[in-house]
């Protein structure tokens, strides 16, 4: 049935019940995420109720009222409140229990704040833990990384780009290599966390309170670090999360590059490298397939953040002040970053207990020709020549070797002089001694002993330097959660003597 438009606008909320449409399509999907805020919004309200009572602002036996049932709220389990879509979002749901159960009393819970408030705390307390989760997770990931890699740092192996062989070098040395990026990340995770970690309390919806003339109260109460200072900014900000999860994703990222490594490396075609058995699966129909499923997890996972941050950005290219930038991100974000954490650390219990087959890298290191660059620089400094006519020669001594079967490693003086004579016209005339060293990979590698080298004391420095960055970070990022703890606990012991009406 059409209403009919009397041509004045009607304002003032609505009389009628929610449409059955909106509920099923809009609060439900708020709804659904009341589990992951609800200890959030406790938290959010019963600060809420003590800075009003600090005021003397709420008359003290509606505070006593007020934080008894919060605090029981508190303790019980999100699944065992009555959320319901049928009365709004969670905080509809949450006023009218309380209303329910105290009367009255519960109306002081909405002085100076609007509903979004809460909502909006309460994902930043979520968020600061999970945040400091994911930069633990990455922190033991660099951290096992680095162990593996000094662990590894004297086996050889022909590194690769492009799938192809490169040049001599150790697997200690190339896993060392997707450390400095999960420290970066760690380190962006902590700075995110002092982001996420600000206070949107008091903000008063868009241009603050009367009644909250000291917004830091309120932010010193829940364990915030510093209070978001423009109220606008305070209520609608977006930019914070898609830092954090645009960090997730690089570090998710990063992570991908290396499962996807190791798992063409885990083929019987490489035979490289092995995952223990706690990360494989076995084949129903196969008897002898054991996959390794735990990289197929870290590299889909990647995919999945992606997507999340895509979404997000999508989301929140909107005019300001809209509260759509983050009804479809409290579930969204936190559920991103805990995942992150999850498959980090799969990740690295990945890397702590990964095998190497030396002996094949080995092999391969010897049929191959990556010895072909230092070939080349040799031919230059010995003989004078510029490096392109060094070049052309060692190519068309590669190129006779393959096709005679020749290794890297047996490559002879005469080969040499066969080449250089094509090439330039004459023999080169190079000592058969010197050249087998130049062409020995150990040799080789031995050579890149300047900082981030692969020679094995290179790695070994850096492993060092790397690890103890990564224990830093791990610990500054524990000392967080320990901080927000022991607020919280603060908290509770005060809101508790309140209720129960000792006001010393």
């Amino acid at each position: 049935m059409t209403a009919v438009n009397s041509g004045r606008r009607v304002e003032g909320p609505s009389k009628d019940r929610p449409a059955q449409q909106l509920i099923d399509a809009g609060f439900a999907w708020e709804i659904a995420d009341a589990p992951l805020l609800h200890h959030g919004l406790n938290m959010a309200d019963i600060a809420h109720v003590l800075d009003l009572r600090h005021r003397h602002i709420i008359p003290e036996r509606a505070a006593a009222a007020l934080l008894g049932v919060l605090l029981d709220t508190h303790r019980t389990k999100p699944e065992d409140f009555p959320y319901d879509a049928a009365y709004g979002e969670p905080y509809n749901s949450r006023e009218r229990h309380f209303v329910a159960t105290i009367g009255d009393d519960a109306g002081w819970l909405h002085a100076g704040r609007p509903r979004r408030e809460a909502a909006r705390v309460a994902l930043r307390i979520l968020l600061r833990g999970l945040t400091a989760q994911l930069a633990v997770a990455a922190s033991e990931f660099a951290a096992t990384s680095c162990r593996t890699a000094a662990r590894y740092r004297e086996v050889y192996m022909p590194d690769q780009t492009y799938l192809q062989q490169a040049q001599p070098s150790t697997f200690g040395h190339y896993l060392l290599g997707f450390v400095p990026p999960a420290i970066r990340d760690c380190d962006r995770l902590i700075d995110a966390l002092a982001q996420v970690n600000t206070s949107p309390g008091g903000a008063g919806c868009v241009n603050g309170s009367r009644l909250l003339d000291d917004r830091r109260v309120i932010a010193d109460l829940l364990g915030f670090d510093d209070v978001i200072t423009h109220t606008r900014d305070a209520m609608w900000q977006t930019d914070t999360f898609v830092d954090l999860l645009t960090t997730s994703v690089s570090l998710l990222s990063n992570q991908s590059k290396l499962a996807e490594d190791l798992e063409i490396w885990s083929s019987q075609e490489f035979d490289y490298v092995d995952l223990a058995g706690p990360y494989t699966r076995a084949s129903v129909l196969m008897p002898q397939k054991r996959n390794p499923y735990a990289l197929s997890i870290v590299r889909g996972g990647g995919g999945v953040l992606i997507g999340r941050l895509t979404g997000f950005l999508a989301v929140v290219k909107s005019p300001s002040a809209r509260s759509d930038n983050l009804i479809f991100a409290y579930g969204e974000i936190p559920k991103a970053v805990e995942f992150a954490t999850r498959i980090t650390a799969l990740m690295e219990g990945v890397v702590d207990t990964l095998s190497v087959n030396e002996d094949r890298m080995w092999q391969r290191l010897e049929e191959g020709y990556t010895q072909a660059t230092d070939l080349a620089e040799f031919v230059m400094l010995r003989c004078g020549l510029d490096y392109r006519a060094a070049y052309l020669i060692v190519g068309e001594v590669v190129r006779e070797a393959s096709r005679r079967g020749v290794r890297g490693v047996d490559i002879s003086s005469e080969d040499l002089d066969r080449a250089a004579t094509s090439v330039v016209g004459r023999t080169l005339d190079l000592d058969a001694e010197e050249i087998k060293t130049v062409l020995d990979p150990r040799a080789i590698v031995a050579t890149r002993s300047a900082l981030g080298g692969a020679a094995p004391e290179a790695v070994e420095s850096m492993t060092e330097e790397y690890l103890a960055k990564a224990v830093d970070l791990g610990y500054r990022a524990n000392h967080a959660l320990e901080k927000y703890a022991a607020a919280e606990a603060r908290l509770l012991a005060e809101a508790e003597q309140v209720a129960a009406g000792r006001n010393d």
